[in-house]
Formats: C-alpha cells, sequence, structure tokens
C-alpha cells in the first residue's frame, strides 16, 4: 500500500509513525513475545514485559486509540475518520499479536470501549471506560454459548433474573469461546442473556449487563484452542456463571435492548477484523515474495517458475480487492453511519475473510514445508483468518442475510414501477 487516498495531513502524519513502529518495533519483538510468554498453566498468568514497553512507546508517539473518531467520541481517542482508521488497522494487522494491543486498538477491548461511550452512565464509564482508554486492564464480551447455534442471538440462554428485593440481577449461564477470558488483566464482562424470556417480540428479551470478573460465581473454566493455538495470554475461554449477582445499575441501555448494543458494537467490531486482515495478507505476500526470489528449484529460481508468477498475480489481485471493498465499507460508514453501511459491511465481512485466507493458503504453498510449521508465522496466519469465517457471525448467515435485503431492495423497486 503506497497511496496516501487524500487523507488529511494528520492521518498521514500518524501512519508514517505507525508504519515503522509496527516494523521497527512490534515485527521485531514477536519473538521475545513467545520467549516471555509462560509455561503451562502460567501461558495465562504472565503478560510479557515486552508488550508493556511497546504500549509506553506507542503512547509516546501517540499512536493510542486510534479507532476512537473524534465526532462522535470527542477527545477520547485520535480523531480519526473510519476510513483513515482502516489503513491504520491494516498495518497494525501485519503484527496481529502485538501491535493492536500496543496501541490499544485489540479486540474485544475495543467494542467494549465503544459500548461504554456510547451507552454506558457516567458511573460505568468512570470505573471501567476510564482504565481501559489508559490501558491499564482488559476486558471480554461474553455472548456465544455451546449449547444453541449463537449464530442466531436469539437462542442465547443465559438467565438475567432481576430481584427487587435486593436490586440486583442473577446470572446463570454458559458461555465459550470467550476472548480475553483468560488474560489476568482482564477486569470485567459484558454478559448477554435473557431479561424478559416470554416477551413476544423475540428481539427484545435480551440484554447487555456488566459483572466484574472477580464477582463470585464466575468461573473461567478452561482456555480453548484454534487449530493448536490457544492465543495466550488473553485466550478465547470457556466461563460460566453461576448464581452471579450484580446491581440492576450494571445494566447497559436498559432491559431488552441487548440487540440495540449488539448492532452498534458488532457493525463497526466486524469492519475492523476486515482491517487488520490486510495486514496479514500482505505480510504473507512479504514474506513469500522473500522466499520466492532467493530460492532455486530445478535449476531456477521459484520466482521464474510461470506457476508461482500466476500464484502470486492472484494473491495481489485479491489483496487489492479485500482493501477496496474495506475502504469502500469505512469511507460508508463516515458518510451515513454503521446502520446506514449496513450492506457494504456486510460484503465485506463475507468477502474479505475468504480473499485473505486463499492468500495465506497460496503463500504456504509457496514456502512448501516450511509454510505450515511453527517456525514462520504463516500458519498461525491462516489460524486466525479461518476464525474470521465465523467470528461475529458465520458467512452462512451473513450471506443468506445479504440475499435476503437484495430481493427485498429488488421487489420494492418493482412495486413503484
Amino acid at each position: 500500500m503506497t497511496s496516501n487516498y487524500g487523507i488529511s495531513p494528520k492521518a498521514q502524519r500518524i501512519l508514517k509513525v505507525l508504519k515503522e513502529f509496527v516494523e521497527n518495533d512490534c515485527i521485531p519483538a514477536e519473538a521475545t513475545f513467545n520467549q516471555q510468554i509462560g509455561k503451562g498453566e502460567a501461558r495465562f498468568q504472565i503478560v510479557p514485559p515486552v508488550l508493556e514497553q511497546l504500549k509506553v512507546k506507542a503512547k509516546t508517539l501517540g499512536l493510542w486509540n486510534l479507532f476512537l473518531g473524534e465526532e462522535e467520541y470527542g477527545t477520547l481517542g485520535a480523531g480519526l475518520t473510519n476510513f483513515e482508521y482502516a489503513l491504520m488497522a491494516e498495518q497494525m494487522g501485519r503484527s496481529i499479536r502485538l501491535a493492536p494491543e500496543a496501541c490499544n486498538c485489540s479486540a474485544p477491548d475495543t467494542g467494549n470501549m465503544e459500548v461504554l461511550a456510547k451507552y454506558g452512565s457516567d458511573a460505568q464509564k468512570q470505573r471501567w471506560l476510564t482504565p481501559l482508554l489508559a490501558g491499564e486492564i482488559r476486558s471480554a464480551f461474553a455472548m456465544t454459548e455451546p449449547n444453541v447455534a449463537s449464530s442466531d442471538a436469539t437462542n442465547i440462554g443465559t438467565s438475567i433474573v432481576r430481584d427487587e428485593k435486593t436490586a440486583t440481577y442473577l446470572i446463570n449461564g454458559h458461555k465459550w469461546w470467550i476472548t480475553g477470558a483468560g488474560d489476568p488483566r482482564c477486569q470485567f464482562f459484558f454478559v448477554v442473556g435473557q431479561t424478559n424470556p416470554s416477551h413476544p417480540n423475540p428481539y427484545q428479551r435480551q440484554s447487555v449487563v456488566l459483572v466484574p470478573a472477580k464477582t463470585p460465581g464466575v468461573k473461567v473454566v478452561r482456555p480453548l484452542e484454534v487449530f493448536g493455538y490457544d492465543d495466550a495470554p488473553s485466550g478465547h475461554c470457556e466461563v460460566t456463571f453461576e448464581n452471579v449477582r450484580v446491581p440492576v445499575d450494571n445494566i447497559i441501555l436498559g432491559e431488552g435492548r441487548g440487540f440495540e448494543v449488539l448492532q452498534g458494537r458488532l457493525g463497526p467490531g466486524r469492519l475492523h477484523h476486515c482491517m487488520r486482515a490486510i495486514g496479514l495478507a500482505e505480510r504473507a505476500m512479504d514474506l513469500t515474495l522473500a522466499r520466492i526470489t532467493s530460492r532455486t528449484a530445478f535449476g531456477r529460481k521459484l520466482a521464474e517458475n510461470a506457476v508461482v508468477m500466476h500464484q502470486i498475480a492472484t494473491c495481489r489481485m485479491n489483496v487489492e480487492q479485500a482493501r477496496l471493498l474495506v475502504l469502500h465499507a469505512a469511507g460508508k460508514m463516515d458518510r451515513v453511519g454503521p446502520k446506514g453501511a449496513q450492506r457494504e459491511i456486510a460484503i465485506a465481512k463475507i468477502r474479505v475473510p475468504n480473499l485473505v485466507l486463499k492468500v495465506i493458503d497460496d503463500c504456504i504453498q509457496m514456502h512448501g514445508a516450511a509454510g505450515v510449521g511453527a517456525d514462520l508465522i504463516l500458519a498461525e496466519m491462516y489460524a486466525g483468518a479461518r476464525t474470521l469465517r465465523i467470528a461475529d457471525g458465520p458467512d452462512d448467515v451473513h450471506l443468506s442475510q445479504f440475499g435476503r435485503n437484495e430481493i427485498k431492495k429488488y421487489l420494492a423497486q418493482k412495486a413503484k414501477l
């Protein structure tokens, strides 16, 4: 990516500094990060010191809370547009384990900060948003459940019962794939559950409640692996909530408004994942170009093989297509907001992970046996990109919804004729 796409001078300066920080600080620190992670159970008890060092430097460089735009969040962040942040997130995606967190731009904290900034009470903001913005704590979003098809969020069965006598909510539920739950710095969960299971509108049965991580009854059962990767110390965990009590003031926005909170959180978050995925693909290509131009097989450089040339050309076209889809959606969000850009976000969410996955797969193939090993980052990239086809809603659900909306649009237009 060489063009500045006409972004503001301020964003151009930040992007230049960020690119240097990722390439010169974050990527070289990855080996140290992996060495500093503990062994066994200690993998979820130790935060590698190099990460905190990177966070200090990122703050000093002004690379902090880049995801928060000025129009909606005032001076909380860097004041970038969604379009400008897309370019920043791409760079951070090149060092996916370190750069986003180093800049306080990593999921699930980004979405949780947005929820608190948009919907949180003054007390909730003071207690939880302020330390999140400072990078002093981490958080988790507990939605997916093992016993139901969570791709249909109306299935979420966690019980959130209001006790008027004690002015508390009693929470019972079983969650899994809860990113960040294993991190020793995780201080709270947003828990999605039913406050009114008998409401005639299934989209008004759900609520979101803030649950401090140390509340009695909250149990992190185990970390889960993604294609063998545990993503310590953050992790993706199985968590149970057994007779957990929190004050009624911990409700977010109000009872029955869980879907409103979810849509406000997931729309931008889906696009953020796609933004970072472009960086994954670019780094995979960089590694592959270095390999094919230096390796010889059957008497000539790999780069001189027509099949390899075709693969590189296809990879480049896929990356460019993915980037344009992301930038188009981000630009639409800037003009009409996440709800107005729902169609463009859906297209990016469906297509970009598939395009990036294909790029990484081709790069693995061009690396041969080295591509599937742990010495390089390609296998870990593949695991992450493949997960994106399920995270924040599987392809199948988005395709069905997108197709349904296209048909409705056609019928509406036809009816006007």
